[in-house]
């Protein structure tokens, strides 16, 4: 590919100048033959000349000229330059009124070329990291606006119940532990409210340390449904495991990694019930290992799955109450994924909903070797 040869303004000014000077020499010489020729015909002219001479000499008069020369045409060729420059400076004027959609033309490849292109990236840029600021900014109240609303909620409630425990408003000893029962389970709620919280939170802010080792993804898949199996016959459930594989090695962080199925176990198995069945399946697929957690239970609304691993959505907020939900399950999870450099997704329709998730497979160089911890941002 050929590049193209910028000349800088300094080179353009060297150039002119001595350019010039050799067109007041070809000019002052011109001027000399021409009244050596017209000597006889003008003694005006030979008089003015012969003057000069005597007064200056050929070389002040040569250089005279090349004064003048040069300073016209800086004046006309400078021009273009100058407008340019005034464009740039009323460019860079607007762009500290905050008017960042402005672009600059760059129109020649010298200097001036080059300092709007360098306004054009600083004003993109300064753009970008306005607007992820006031994202950050909506984030952090959209963050601090929902955990004051489920903080609140079961807080009122303790508060209530103990409150009339405290005024002794209670007919018996029955009535008593009924609200101290409800107390200790809203405070349990409570509780896993701000320990969800505190786990997204570093998770999603790079506070999370994963101790990263060899894991047989079936392995642990197979003790997670020996878990759960129990679980699931007390609640009408047959959980089946498909595993296409005996051995499927990935490098991971066992404890976090074991929380994200147990998240994605759980949720099958309350929204499930009503397929009577859910299936854990295991398999590789291009350099992955693909897990997916299948319930036939009622599908999730295509409208709400876009939105499914947001921190604090519902699909619906009676049910989660009732289950216990913080809506912070499925945010962690997907962040816990994301650091182990995986995607997880989810689909639903009328039969069946799946939540997928995929993770790279650990090949023989990285094995036995320590690996990096990744960079959560």
């Amino acid at each position: 590919m050929k590049r193209n040869v910028v000349y800088p303004i300094r080179f353009k000014m060297v150039l002119l100048f001595f350019f010039s000077i050799v067109l007041s020499v070809c000019t002052v010489s011109l001027l000399y033959i021409a009244a050596a020729i017209l000597s006889d015909y003008s003694s005006m002219l030979r008089s003015i000349l012969a003057a000069l001479y005597n007064l200056f000499g050929i070389p002040i008069v040569t250089t005279l000229a090349g004064v003048v020369f040069f300073v016209f045409y800086v004046i006309v060729l400078s021009r273009g330059s100058v407008l340019y420059l005034l464009q740039i400076t009323k460019a860079v004027q607007q762009l500290a009124k905050g008017k960042f959609e402005m672009e600059i033309p760059v129109k020649t490849r010298d200097e001036l070329g080059d300092l709007a292109d360098n306004i054009n990236l600083m004003s993109r840029q300064l753009h970008q990291s306005i607007t992820e600021e006031r994202i950050a900014v909506q984030t952090k109240n959209e963050l601090i606006t929902n955990v004051s609303h489920d903080l609140r909620t079961p807080l009122t409630s303790v508060i209530g119940y103990l409150r009339l425990v405290e005024d002794d408003r209670y007919k018996d000893e029955v009535e008593l532990r009924y609200y101290i029962n409800v107390a200790y389970e809203k405070s349990r709620r409570l509780e896993r409210l701000v320990n969800d919280l505190f786990e997204y939170t570093r998770m999603s802010y790079g506070g999370a340390k994963l101790a990263f080792t060899e894991i047989n993804i079936v392995e642990l898949l197979g003790q997670l449904t020996t878990e759960v199996s129990l679980q699931c016959r007390d609640e009408n459930l047959d959980i089946r495991a498909k595993f296409g594989a005996d051995k499927i090695v990935i490098m991971a962080d066992g404890d976090k990694l074991m929380r994200v199925f147990e998240n994605l176990v759980s949720n099958a198995i309350k929204y499930g019930k009503a397929g009577k069945k859910i299936e854990i399946e295991v398999g590789k697929e291009a350099g992955s290992a693909v897990i997916r957690i299948v319930n036939y239970g009622p599908p999730i609304p295509a409208v709400d799955l876009p939105h499914i691993f947001d921190r604090f959505y519902r699909v619906d907020k009676s049910r989660s109450d009732e289950t216990g939900g913080t809506g912070l399950g499925l945010a962690i999870a997907k962040s816990i994924v994301e650091l182990h450099h995986g995607s997880i997704s989810v689909a639903s329709d009328a039969d069946r909903t799946v939540f997928e998730v995929r993770l790279p497979v650990a090949n023989s160089a990285s094995r036995g070797a320590k690996p990096a911890i990744p960079n959560p941002s």
